[in-house]
């Protein structure tokens, strides 16, 4: 009879965790709830995705384009976008402008030698253009030159408008982080702090040089990790997170360990500006979330 038992309960216990198993790695369908709203297009939305992530690999820039600039560097493109973050906000522009703006402002500085007194004014053309791609009332020219405390006049700024855009031969529709975010966010369920969480992860990223080694998915998929872990204490990557977004955690470690690095120095460097956007109440006070230090800590 004692033989029997065990051998019984351990064929039951076996059963047990092959459901649990089942229910573990079940996929969300993240779409069922838009499936009767045509505006949503779910029945196109895995081929559009499908298609950004091929076209993203024609927006990224070279790792070490700064090379080619004699006058202006990495560090000097920080301040620049760190500036650039400040107009945005005051402006209260749509998030996808912000994005565009540093994806142009990339793409020509890699093509494009700029002197240094000339950098704030691609910054400020890079911002006009991708205003008047995504908003319907975009910033004014001479809104433009007042924020720069009129260094450049309306004639200046038309100019550099004119060879920006032949430089990149009118090519402004490639999908940024945002892009992706919106999706990934979708993917996680996210609440409205995970949001905000993420997108001030994202936005300390921007000002980093360095961060252009990796694509605008990437990008947006190490953000969105890295800002559950930190919320949830945990090392937070679902089935459905992996299946949708398409990056494995272990994939993402790397990243988001420098990511961590820019959170813990976020309202002590030099470059504050993203910081003290994120920490009012519009967005949650967000910025106040302290760094997920045990990602960094792990080996």
């Amino acid at each position: 009879m004692c033989l029997e038992q065990p051998e019984s309960f351990s064929n039951d216990k076996e059963v047990e965790i092959e459901m649990e198993d089942v229910f573990e790695e079940a996929l969300i369908d993240i779409d069922n709830d838009d499936a009767k709203n045509p505006l949503a297009g779910v029945e196109y939305v895995g081929d559009l995705y499908a298609y950004y992530r091929k076209m993203e690999v024609y927006s990224c820039v070279l790792t070490n384009y700064m090379e080619q600039q004699s006058e202006i560097n990495g560090n000097m493109r920080g301040v620049l976008i760190d500036w650039i973050i400040e107009v945005h906000d005051k402006f209260e522009l749509k998030e996808e402008t912000l994005f565009l703006t540093v994806n142009l402002l990339d793409r020509f500085l890699e093509k494009q030698v700029v002197a240094k007194n000339k950098l704030q004014l691609v910054g400020l053309v890079a911002f006009l253009i991708a205003g008047k791609y995504e908003e319907i009332l975009p910033p004014l020219v001479q809104e433009l030159v007042i924020i720069s405390y009129e260094n450049y006049n309306k004639k200046d700024v038309i100019e550099m408008e004119k060879l920006m855009l032949n430089t990149l031969q009118n090519n402004m529709s490639f999908p940024t982080a945002y892009v992706f975010m919106r999706r990934f966010l979708k993917a996680t369920q996210a609440d409205k702090k995970l949001e905000e969480l993420s997108f001030f992860l994202i936005e300390l990223c921007l000002v980093e040089y360095e961060m252009l080694m990796n694509s605008s998915s990437f990008m947006a998929a190490a953000e969105i990790y890295t800002a559950q872990c930190t919320l949830y204490g945990v090392k937070e990557w679902s089935t459905t997170c992996e299946w949708h977004i398409g990056y494995s955690q272990e994939s993402l470690m790397k990243c988001t360990k420098l990511i961590v690095m820019y959170h813990d120095k976020a309202k002590t460097g030099g470059l504050i500006r993203v910081h003290n956007k994120y920490n009012a109440s519009k967005f949650g006070y967000v910025a106040k979330v302290e760094p997920t230090y045990f990602l960094v800590q792990d080996s």
